[in-house]
């Protein structure tokens, strides 16, 4: 297949590299111009290409001739105006998606979309209120952009936190005192299982779902961190031992029984 990935950072390259290895044309973008000849010599046809929010590439017809789209553009942080700008992103690249040969479209979502709860949650559950935070709300609003579109098919992964190879976020808790909620569960994902993942919803062809990519383990974030920090040669974070109740576990059950899926790294504990 022709698959073009709009975003080849830390997990669009090496996704890119794994299914140029399985055979397919491989398109990809970056906002540097230097990545440009690293994306070439990796035998991904490579293309400069902005959202701010309109659309910005020069030459950049063929990105959009391919069969499948892979779009893994996370909406900002800090910025007030998060979700409008995160739309507007959204639907530029719509735009783009209803001139083009492109009829399948995997959007990299977060369970961020998920509201502050307590217990189980599942795809359906976004359905009860809004994120807790603004950028899983600018998520939520482009997963609804996307799927109410018929010129082409989409399938929403949610991930929990990445980590894998060089990225792990207890390298933003090293040190930390008194970090809240340290009973809560982790909801991680192994770099690993996130390309997998993708290339067998691509693959198997899987359209018109939602699921969760997330790992087995939950282990509480006072256990789980200060044991990463330690493995890692950095100062462990503290935790404060508190007894609030909203403390969610998101579910993969949907994940692994449609995709046939057993996680490569099911425990975040097995580092």
């Amino acid at each position: 297949m022709k698959i073009s990935i709009l975003g080849c950072g830390w997990l669009g390259l090496p996704l890119a590299e794994r299914l140029r290895d399985n055979g397919h044309q491989i398109k990809g973008s970056t906002t540097t111009e230097e990545k440009l000849q690293l994306l070439k010599g990796k035998e991904i046809q490579p293309f400069l290409l902005e959202l701010t929010p309109d659309l910005h590439c020069k030459n950049c017809d063929d990105f959009w001739n391919a069969d499948v789209l892979v779009l893994n553009i996370p909406p900002g942080r800090s910025n007030d105006n998060v979700k409008e700008f995160h739309k507007q992103q959204i639907q530029a690249v719509i735009d783009q998606l209803t001139d083009s040969t492109i009829n399948f479209v995997v959007f990299i979502s977060s369970t961020s979309v998920y509201p502050p709860t307590d217990g189980i949650v599942s795809e359906e559950d976004t359905k009860k209120g809004n994120a807790s935070r603004a950028s899983g709300n600018a998520l939520l609003a482009a997963e609804r952009m996307l799927r109410k579109e018929s010129a082409f098919k989409t399938t929403i992964i949610r991930f929990g936190g990445l980590y894998g190879h060089d990225r792990h976020p207890v390298k933003y808790m090293a040190g930390r005192k008194n970090i809240p909620m340290g009973n809560a569960p982790v909801n991680l994902i192994h770099q690993k299982d996130c390309i997998n993942i993708i290339q067998k919803v691509i693959e198997e062809n899987i359209t018109d779902q939602i699921f969760n990519g997330v790992s087995d383990g939950h282990p509480p974030k006072k256990m789980y961190y200060p044991a990463v920090a330690e493995a890692m040669d950095l100062e462990p974070p503290t935790f404060e031992d508190d007894e609030s109740k909203e403390y969610k576990i998101v579910s993969n059950r949907k994940l692994k029984m449609m995709l046939n899926y057993t996680f490569s790294h099911p425990n975040p504990m097995d580092f």
